[in-house]
């Protein structure tokens, strides 16, 4: 594993962290009980060399806080860190939604810090070392209250950074979202960000560099479809997230049938390191990126992305060769 020195956080962060959702909400096939499996891949992370754990308050309406405290009990505090989310008033509106919609945001400066408080409590800990606002607008990234709050909560110790997670879906709007975090907030922003999926990325990190602000990054694999192991024929329960990259004949086409053609292209990455591994150290690639947040669930895909660091940067050639596939959508027609 390798680690990267990012601003207000004591100790370096390991470039692979875990997304925590994948093994805290139901949205990836685990549970609504199961504690054992996540407890055990997240120590097992551990002892990989990961050590920045990326949750949030509402997965698993708690699940996800509660799950790394049990998992890291009696492990010293300073020995790995804690990113978290805050926004989405799942105490009001509690289980999962239909259609898995977005839950009501509050951003007052009291539910925050409330929720602050919560978190604190689920994750058995007295500081939190990244707070992130959980999918906000623009709006609410301009609202100086919450940002006061945030800073207040800073300066009492009980968070020791703070930034936004962009989402849920990617969309062009989050350009603006993380624009203006960068800019005018000097907060870090969490994007989703892939070999297939560069529309935020590309315009935000320059600005990233020049005010030395990192950016963290999900679903590096597309969710799931840069591991190598799907096909056309790969379906998904209606419960599992993925289910809405397929829902209809248009996305299934425009995700998984043209993606799987894309991969195809991409093969010159794997000589000598896995599609999956490629697919983490092309983000890594970019100086200003803090961590990649792979979705993990399974042991074998753990131990592969926690091995990625250690394969092989991208060359030149082969940095220019994914951007030129890229920039003309790997040959495919675009999408309407």
């Amino acid at each position: 594993m390798k680690y990267r020195s990012l601003p207000n956080i004591p100790i370096p962060v390991s470039e692979v962290g875990f997304g925590v959702w994948t093994v805290s909400t139901t949205m990836w096939g685990v549970k609504a009980d199961d504690y054992d499996t996540g407890i055990r891949l997240l120590r097992l992370a551990r002892d990989l060399g990961i050590n920045f754990f990326d949750t949030a308050d509402v997965y698993g309406d708690g699940k996800g806080e509660t799950i790394l405290a049990r998992a890291f009990e009696g492990a010293g505090r300073h020995e790995y860190v804690i990113a978290t989310k805050v926004g989405y008033d799942f105490y009001n509106h509690p289980g999962v939604q239909p259609g898995q919609r977005e839950r009501p945001h509050n951003w007052s400066p009291s539910y925050i810090r409330s929720a602050c408080e919560q978190s604190l409590r689920r994750l058995r800990t007295d500081y939190i070392d990244f707070y992130q606002l959980h999918n906000p607008r623009i709006d609410t990234i301009r609202n100086d209250d919450v940002f006061a709050t945030l800073e207040q909560l800073r300066q009492e110790g009980k968070i020791l950074s703070y930034g936004a997670a962009l989402g849920p879906a990617i969309n062009e709007r989050q350009v603006e979202e993380a624009r203006v975090l960068i800019t005018e907030r000097r907060a870090p922003p969490q994007i989703i960000y892939n070999l297939l999926e560069q529309m935020i990325g590309e315009p935000i990190f320059p600005l990233a560099r020049a005010h030395q602000v990192p950016v963290f990054t999900r679903v590096p694999h597309c969710s799931g479809l840069l591991e190598g192991q799907y096909t056309e024929q790969t379906t998904f329960d209606a419960n599992d997230h993925r289910f809405f990259r397929v829902k209809d004949d248009a996305t299934r086409q425009a995700w998984l049938v043209d993606g799987l053609k894309k991969i195809q292209q991409l093969q010159f990455l794997t000589e000598s390191r896995t599609l999956a591994q490629a697919a983490i150290q092309f983000i890594l690639s970019e100086p200003s990126i803090g961590s990649v947040l792979p979705n993990i669930y399974d042991e074998r895909q753990l131990r592969e992305f926690a091995a990625a660091p250690d394969t092989p940067r991208l060359t030149g050639d082969e940095l220019q060769r994914v951007q030129e596939l890229y920039r003309t959508n790997f040959g495919l027609p675009a999408v309407a």
